[in-house]
């Protein structure tokens, strides 16, 4: 379905012939909406310094804003002082991470996505009943790191179906896989299907651990390269999910490009191209994409119409401890499986 928007008509009220298409939904799930505004409570709380392990969530202009207002984004939790507040950044984090962070003595809040927290589940839970957890995702991914670390020894990071076919395992090994939550459903299909006719006793997670909102996304980019000629992804060059929207848009058959933010993008791809899409990554603010969306109206592109291919009402409340401000921080502990 398409909503129009009036803004996209010329001077003498008639449209443009060059379009810009907006892809609905996009930006910010739930999960980071819940992140950012954990690491802004936490600010209200306890005032600045907070200290928070890795990027809260994958883009610099949210980053930027919360460094300002006296966040601290470090490495390691051993690179907080004993004692001080510590978020878990939305990815997650490995026990590994956790036991490190009660020994220093810090006050952990958990800013974990609950979706990436249902992934840690399943696999305490594959490797707890004997099974090796076939992990599907990018070994250098933080969220695929702390997954891992829930059972190192039972656990085999695979990125393609060229991984599946290397393992030196027997047929009937007891399996059961997970993947990343911000892949591709179609990248994940193939490797899943040939864990599948790999291995004889396969243990599926029981829900789809690729998230809705990365799914959703992916299919918004399907429905724009159906229509646009070329497709733009705002998004972080480190964010998982925005590059692989951009992976889907050139599948599907479109021109398609990231674009970190208006300052990187490149005229020159407009070129004989009448037909933009736009959509952007689940971590990036509205803002990034205003700005890149008055770009093209100020080159032409002032048509702008918007692509709804679902609707999101997915909400996930903080803590109440840190929604109440009570100042109380959660001990850095795993939820239970």
């Amino acid at each position: 379905m398409e909503e129009h928007q009036p803004h996209g008509s010329t001077k003498n009220g008639n449209s443009t012939s060059k379009r810009t298409v907006l892809a609905e939904p996009r930006g910010f799930c739930a999960g980071v909406v819940r992140a950012i505004a954990m690491v802004e409570r936490a600010l209200e709380i306890h005032g600045p310094p907070v200290y928070v392990r890795k990027e809260i969530v994958h883009n610099q202009h949210v980053v930027a804003g919360l460094r300002r207002r006296g966040a601290r984004f470090v490495d390691s939790e051993s690179d907080v002082p004993e004692g001080a507040v510590c978020v878990f950044s939305a990815h997650g984090v490995s026990p590994l991470v956790r036991d490190n962070a009660a020994a220093r003595g810090l006050r952990v809040i958990d800013a974990t996505c609950p979706l990436v927290s249902r992934v840690h589940r399943h696999a305490r839970r594959g490797a707890r009943n004997g099974r090796l957890v076939l992990l599907v995702g990018h070994a250098g991914h933080e969220e695929t790191q702390g997954t891992r670390g829930e059972a190192p020894d039972r656990t085999i990071v695979i990125e393609t179906v060229a991984d599946v076919d290397r393992l030196d395992l027997p047929a009937d090994t007891p399996v059961t896989y997970l993947t990343q939550t911000t892949l591709s459903v179609d990248e994940t299909a193939e490797v899943i299907e040939r864990i599948r006719a790999r291995f004889t006793d396969v243990a599926a997670p029981g829900t789809d651990t690729i998230c809705y909102a990365s799914q959703n996304r992916q299919n918004g980019i399907k429905s724009l390269a159906r229509r646009c000629e070329l497709i733009l992804v705002v998004g972080a060059r480190n964010s998982s999910n925005s590059l692989r929207m951009v992976d889907v848009a050139r599948e599907a058959g479109a021109r398609a490009h990231l674009v970190p933010d208006v300052t990187e993008f490149d005229e020159a791809w407009l070129r004989g191209v009448s037909s933009v899409g736009v959509s952007s990554g689940a971590s990036v603010p509205d803002i990034l994409v205003e700005r890149l969306v008055d770009r093209l109206v100020r080159l032409g592109y002032g048509d702008i119409s918007t692509d709804v291919t679902s609707v999101e009402d997915v909400d996930f409340a903080m803590p109440s401890f840190l929604a109440a401000g009570t100042g109380r921080t959660g001990p850095a502990l795993r939820d239970p499986a």
